[in-house]
């Protein structure tokens, strides 16, 4: 009886484990989200149990200001375009700890891939010229779910933003960029 006892512990025990090893992204989010300087829509897509690719499309914000020469200031609206595969790497140990993953909630270091073209959906001063510019930035990021359909997140990096010309060629000047972001979302 005893044998029996520890045989079905082991068994109960072993396929505990073996589920809180099987953790895993969702196989599709769609969703959307605001911060503060811009809106976007979302899919992540399963690769593996901890991997997910995040395709993005939103409308950020920028400002800009007069200089000495050039006289006026105000914001303008770009398109954002983002493609970020994202590997969650704390799923089993929130599962072992009884705290919720789904929606792809957890911590994530992702390599977030931006590109902004020239194309302006707000007006400018007429002697400014917005110049696409492309960023590569390595990023840590948490997400966590309230309720059933929202969600908060943040993330913080630093990379590299390569800036184009007006015909779409590489300026042979590079930068640091940097992305930190806070956002609200809504999960479809």
């Amino acid at each position: 009886m005893i044998k029996k006892i520890i045989i079905v512990f082991a068994f109960f025990f072993a396929l505990s484990t073996v589920k809180a090893q099987d953790a895993s992204v969702e196989k599709s989010i769609f969703g959307a989200q605001i911060g503060i300087l811009g809106i976007w829509g979302h899919n992540e897509a399963r690769l593996s149990n901890s991997i997910a690719l995040r395709s993005e499309i939103g409308v950020e914000i920028g400002f800009y200001s007069s200089s000495s020469l050039v006289k006026g200031s105000g914001a303008f609206a770009v398109p954002s375009i983002t493609i970020e595969p994202r590997w969650y790497y704390n799923l089993n140990k929130r599962i072992s700890k009884s705290k919720r993953i789904d929606g792809n909630s957890g911590n994530f270091i992702s390599i977030k891939t931006n590109y902004h073209p020239d194309l302006l959906l707000t007006s400018i001063n007429s002697n400014y010229n917005f110049i696409s510019d492309l960023t590569i930035i390595p990023t840590w990021g948490i997400r966590r779910n309230i309720g059933k359909h929202f969600n908060y997140e943040t993330a913080i990096g630093i990379g590299y933003i390569k800036y184009f010309e007006e015909e779409n060629t590489f300026l042979d000047e590079a930068d640091v960029g940097v992305n930190l972001h806070l956002r609200i979302g809504y999960r479809f």
